[in-house]
């Protein structure tokens, strides 16, 4: 296939799949999906999800989170990972929103990543998932099949990220992004498939025989 012919497969196999892809981190808010995309660093979702219930249970919002000594909130996500940084990053971020933002999580992108521990990806979710932002946050099950279906070089995130929009619809961003990212998870692994095995990609590359190197996020 040429790469045009495979994006519209990509796009119209990733809707069949996942119609509807649910947001896999547990929230009620913006701030409360902003610190459990935050948490979900180097951290599986499914981990984060086990571990907010008791984090929003000792503070659920800005001004409750602020208030809180940070070891203690330490001694909730530490299974996480990183949670020494994490742990600062929540109880600064908190403060930030008390002080500069009525309590509230802004909805740009300069503002949110202006906050301790908040990048361009933690950024791009919170715009896509909590305000409808067109937006394409790209994490390493993307970065890794965009490469594995040619559609980037997949040097690094950015580029992965330039291209992705530039070749899909602007209104697909947003839950591209997920439909992605369970595709990833369930049938394209990176240990499993390495552009071999999946449906996309046998059928993208029908002759492709050896396993896909893919360029770390």
């Amino acid at each position: 296939m040429r790469k045009l012919e495979r994006v519209q497969y990509i796009n119209h196999r990733l809707a069949e799949l996942y119609p509807a892809p649910p947001i896999p981190l547990n929230h009620f808010d913006s701030f409360s999906l902003l610190i459990a995309v935050l948490l979900s660093a180097q951290c599986t979702d499914a981990r984060v999800n086990t571990v907010t219930p008791q984090l929003f249970a000792l503070a659920d919002t800005p001004e409750k989170m602020a208030r809180q000594n940070v070891d203690d909130i330490r001694a909730i996500i530490r299974p996480c990972g990183l949670s020494p940084q994490k742990s600062k990053a929540i109880q600064g971020l908190s403060q930030i929103l008390v002080d500069k933002h009525a309590s509230e999580v802004p909805d740009n992108f300069e503002d949110l990543e202006k906050l301790p521990g908040v990048g361009h990806k933690t950024a791009g979710v919170v715009m896509a998932q909590a305000f409808n932002h067109a937006s394409f946050p790209v994490d390493t099950h993307i970065h890794r099949l965009a490469q594995r279906w040619k559609l980037t070089s997949g040097h690094n995130v950015s580029t992965t990220e330039a291209d992705l929009k530039r070749l899909f619809p602007k209104d697909r961003w947003n839950k591209l992004h997920l439909q992605i990212i369970y595709y990833a998870r369930e049938h394209c692994q990176a240990r499993a498939c390495f552009g071999l095995e999946c449906d996309i990609c046998r059928q993208c590359f029908p002759e492709r025989k050896r396993k896909l190197v893919t360029h770390k996020a």
